[in-house]
């Protein structure tokens, strides 16, 4: 009973028992955070727009299949030149075949090139930051400044310069689009190296005796790769636009391989009669670029607020 003393073993009486408290009830915390997310998107349909023209274009770049059925290589002369229909949604280009086809099989091309760029721009920079925050001295000093060499040239023209010198190809226009591209990200990997580094509990890591590669393992690199992952998502647009362009330029993957920017530089000589030929992948460009883009800015928002 609630007020009956309780006695140990040697017969003296102690303090009343208290009654045990109540169970609490479980939070509904499943419940409220879907209500969260939900309103979170509700209220911000551009970007639960942006994120469905992503999940499109990712699916059509791994599974062209999903979309459509027609060989983006195979044409059929007496159709050419047809406008948009239900047959052909983006029309036919000069050779009879089906633009919407040629637009999702190329997606696979121009974001295989787009990764490859960010993930080269991502790894380089991220250890040139890595090493010259970290390390300090006449290292920090060296890398720094070849990398505001890299800051000093745009960075299409140094694009340009290093697709000449390493030939044509989808995956060197990848490679050279990310390597103009390293700066930016050496600069924000630095940053955030140097103002960990500088944090208590690196400080309290070193006085205990912890090896230079524990702490730049457990302590450094954790806390500062958040801010150069959502760079990463930010340059993935700006990578579009880039590849797009040398590929427009003629230094992608050759003819007939239905590249993003080789559709519009295809095109451009039938503006007068067949508009469709370069509106349209432009449109997808420019679709994929701007979802990029708000997402981006969407991941870049979330990660302020929580810092």
């Amino acid at each position: 009973m609630s007020g009956s003393l309780v006695e140990d073993p040697a017969g003296t009486a102690l303090a009343p028992a208290r009654p045990a408290d109540p169970v609490p009830a479980p939070p509904p915390g499943r419940r409220v955070d879907l209500r969260r997310v939900l309103r979170f998107l509700v209220r911000r349909p551009g970007l639960l727009l942006s994120a469905g023209v992503l999940v499109l274009v990712v699916l059509a770049s791994f599974r062209p299949g999903l979309f459509t059925s027609q060989d983006p290589l195979q044409g059929v002369p007496a159709q050419n030149f047809r406008g948009p229909s239900g047959a052909h949604w983006f029309g036919t280009d000069e050779l009879g075949r089906d633009v919407f086809s040629r637009v999702v099989h190329g997606a696979q091309l121009s974001l295989k090139a787009t990764l490859i760029a960010v993930l080269v721009a991502f790894v380089v920079g991220g250890l040139l930051g890595v090493v010259a925050g970290f390390v300090g001295r006449w290292v920090d000093d060296v890398l720094m400044r070849c990398v505001d060499v890299l800051l000093s040239i745009p960075a299409l023209f140094l694009s340009l310069a290093l697709v000449t010198a390493l030939g044509y190809g989808t995956v060197k226009v990848a490679v050279a689009v990310g390597i103009a591209s390293v700066a930016s990200f050496a600069r924000v990997a630095r940053a955030e190296v140097l103002r960990v580094r500088q944090a208590l509990f690196v400080e309290a890591s070193r006085s205990c005796g912890a090896r230079w590669y524990a702490v730049l393992g457990r302590h450094v690199l954790p806390n500062a790769a958040g801010p150069v992952i959502v760079l990463a998502t930010l340059d993935f647009g700006s990578s579009i636009l880039a590849v797009s362009a040398l590929s427009f330029l003629g230094y992608g993957a050759p003819p007939p391989a239905p590249e993003w920017g080789t559709l519009i530089s295809e095109g451009r000589n039938y503006l007068a009669n067949a508009w469709w030929l370069t509106a349209l992948p432009g449109l997808a460009i420019a679709a994929t670029v701007l979802s990029t883009n708000r997402v981006a800015r969407a991941l870049d928002g979330e990660w302020s607020r929580q810092r």
